[in-house]
């Protein structure tokens, strides 16, 4: 009887054909990954004797969680409804022992791994098999799913491309960082979709977290609470100060597939230790993985504005150190994240991108996470819009009120309406130049009720203060770890009458996101100032009095304060700048394109442009899928000009954007001097 029967022997995913169709070639090599709302074959073989499609019919059956849909497969001839799945065989797919089924889901239909059964039934009979599993992702090229994006440029930089570019520092010298996204290393996807299965939604109500993941608003908001660990088995857990030790420092990291892997093996444990780009980074690389277009944007200058006055508050003494006083702070730079789609729930004023934050800062609905938040909405002051609104305009557009304390007195106050949201940058498509993003974020300014008496109040403060002086403060060109620093003050007296003023000039180290530590150097003088004078009054910090406490990146406050000795007036000046990081030269044989497998060699070289010999020095190099473990070089002494390098063999263990990260450090230093990154492309063939 069983030879009689006509049975599934075989089943052929077509998995080279679909991906190339569904755009998902290299995300699995494990599953068949296809895009929602459009069609995926595969083909069914039989066993006995061939299918009879008079006397059987084939219903296919695919399951989410505890819910299932059958699909009764259907000749192309026949009607379906785009909203329902629906499967069709065209009569040039029929062979006596197989038959190719055309699937295709709605277009709405939810991000997971899905379960497919076939079902062979007659009249009597029905005879069930478990044809395997695939993964469904959002579908950007389809123009009914709410993530489509009309251009292809758009779509391969922001979906496709496993590579971006990270701009830090501060808006006085802008760095930047290649960062590898991975979304092609294997066990990615993987990891990616094992985040849905542990999010507390799931958990909690895995049909309702199901039915759910079709809305790519759910999506972003339930990842992007999943990069950070704060309320849930997420990715990361943050850290800011005190020792690394125990984990990864943030600035070593270069990779999102790292991350992602050191998680998914580690049975979903925090990975030690995110800051805002690291956190960003990967939830740009989740996102893009199942489909959403995403980007990583800085804001420099951003406020963190925790009790939503929309003004942040720096303290100053009366001789130009700031104080660490004030709750709310600016970081020089702060990372998050884009993501593109349509806001239904919104109207269509707010479609396009949406800030998206995995940095724990607030709470927003109770859990860690923040967005998404149209930027249509921050623009237009909307601060009511769905989600965060309040706290991501505060980031881009708060007021600095600086104040001046003396014994516990506020002696003067002025208000700074542009330092924040100073600059906003992207990577710009195919290329690694920055595409400014500030004029879609910023508006023109509108104050909330409540604070235009006060701003009011603090303006016309602001105006009376200055009436007669006018002091400002500019760093000289951009300093390098051992040049000296060198800073103007310029003050202008335009009263008609002559001033003797003191000048006190103070300057701090600090971290991007915090007030600054104790003073490293101080000046102070006193002079005369005639009426209508304008004096240039020069400074310089030599690296002899700053080494010791500064290093590459490092970020430094300088103020300048001065007072007017017969009214007691003060003024305030300040800037804030990062210093730039000697170079290390990374050069590959034969150029940043490498063949997966082949082996090159790399020459990484560092050149003491330092005046005196370093003691110690340490150059080393590492990076993901291209050498396994740290490579160093060591010196016992390094002499001015001369050079520390290391040849090491590199080879790709799998296609795509790869970064090479070299450190250098020494004993005289409390930590990294400098650290470079470069970018090498994999290729197949």
């Amino acid at each position: 009887a069983e030879e009689g029967q006509c049975r599934l022997k075989l089943v052929n995913y077509e998995a080279s054909e679909n991906h190339i169709s569904h755009e998902t070639e290299g995300l699995s090599r494990k599953h068949l990954v296809v895009r929602r709302g459009k069609p995926f074959k595969i083909t069914l073989m039989f066993g006995g004797r061939p299918w009879n499609p008079h006397i059987e019919s084939l219903v296919l059956e695919v399951w989410l969680g505890d819910v299932s849909e059958k699909i009764r497969v259907q000749f192309s001839d026949e009607w379906s409804d785009p909203l329902r799945w629906s499967a069709k065989i065209y009569q040039s797919d029929m062979h006596p022992q197989s038959v190719m089924v055309h699937i295709c889901s709605p277009v709405l239909s939810s991000v997971a791994l899905y379960e497919l059964l076939l079902h062979i039934e007659t009249r009597r009979t029905r005879r069930s098999y478990v044809v395997g599993t695939f993964v469904l992702l959002c579908n950007p090229w389809l123009k009914d799913d709410p993530v489509y994006m009309p251009l292809g440029v758009q779509t391969q930089e922001y979906i496709k491309s496993d590579y971006g570019m990270l701009y830090m520092g501060t808006p006085l010298n802008i760095s930047r960082q290649p960062w590898s996204f991975g979304q092609y290393e294997p066990g990615v996807l993987e990891a990616c979709l094992r985040l849905l299965q542990v999010s507390p939604q799931h958990l909690r109500d895995k049909n309702k977290d199901y039915a759910l993941r079709a809305d790519p608003v759910y999506l972003s908001r339930t990842l992007c609470a999943m990069v950070n660990c704060n309320d849930d088995l997420g990715i990361l857990m943050g850290k800011w100060q005190g020792s690394y030790k125990d984990g990864v420092k943030p600035t070593e990291w270069s990779s999102s597939a790292d991350i992602l892997h050191h998680w998914f093996r580690s049975s979903c444990r925090p990975v030690r230790y995110g800051q805002c780009w690291v956190f960003a980074s990967v939830l740009c690389t989740v996102m893009r993985v199942l489909g959403i277009p995403s980007r990583v944007v800085t804001v420099f200058n951003a406020a963190h504005d925790g009790d939503g006055s929309l003004s942040v508050e720096e303290y100053y003494t009366s001789t130009g150190e700031k104080l660490n006083l004030s709750k709310d702070s600016i970081w020089n730079f702060h990372v998050w994240v884009e993501c593109w789609m349509r806001r239904p729930d919104l109207g269509s004023g707010f479609d396009g991108w949406q800030v998206v934050d995995p940095t724990p800062q607030e709470k927003s609905a109770g859990i860690y996470c923040c967005g998404p938040c149209p930027v249509v909405a921050i623009q237009q002051h909307c601060l009511g819009a769905l989600y965060d609104s309040g706290f991501i305009s505060a980031s881009v557009d708060a007021d600095i009120i600086r104040l001046i304390v003396s014994d516990g007195l506020v002696v003067e106050r002025t208000v700074d309406t542009e330092a924040v949201g100073q600059l906003i940058y992207t990577k710009s498509i195919g290329s690694d130049r920055p595409e400014n993003l500030t004029p879609a974020y910023k508006g023109k300014k509108s104050k909330t009720i409540e604070n235009v008496a006060l701003w009011e109040s603090y303006t016309k403060r602001t105006l009376e203060t200055n009436i007669g002086l006018e002091v400002s403060l500019n760093i000289d060109g951009v300093p390098s770890v051992g040049d000296s620093i060198v800073m103007c003050v310029t003050l202008s007296n335009q009263s008609s009458s002559p001033r003797v003023v003191m000048e006190h000039l103070n300057a701090q180290v600090k971290e991007f996101n915090r007030s600054p530590q104790e003073s490293f150097w101080k000046t102070h003088k006193k002079m005369h100032i005639k009426a209508g004078e304008v004096l240039k009054l020069n400074h310089t910090i030599p690296t002899s009095e700053y080494e010791a406490y500064l290093a590459g990146d490092d970020i430094v406050n300088v103020a300048v304060v001065i007072k007017d000795l017969k009214t007691n007036k003060r003024f305030l000046a300040a800037q804030e700048f990062n210093i730039s990081s000697p170079q290390i030269a990374i050069e590959i044989e034969g150029g940043d394109t490498i063949k997966l497998k082949d082996e090159h060699t790399a020459q990484v070289s560092f050149i003491n442009t330092f005046p005196r010999t370093l003691n110690g020095a340490v150059l080393t190099v590492e990076g993901s899928g291209l050498l396994e473990g740290k490579h160093q070089a060591r010196l016992v002494f390094l002499k001015p000009g001369e050079k520390i390098e290391k040849q090491m063999s590199i080879v790709a263990s799998s296609p795509g954007t790869k970064v090479l990260m070299a450190t250098f450090s020494h004993s005289n230093s409390p930590s990294v001097v400098s650290r470079s990154f470069h970018r090498v492309s994999v290729m197949t063939d």
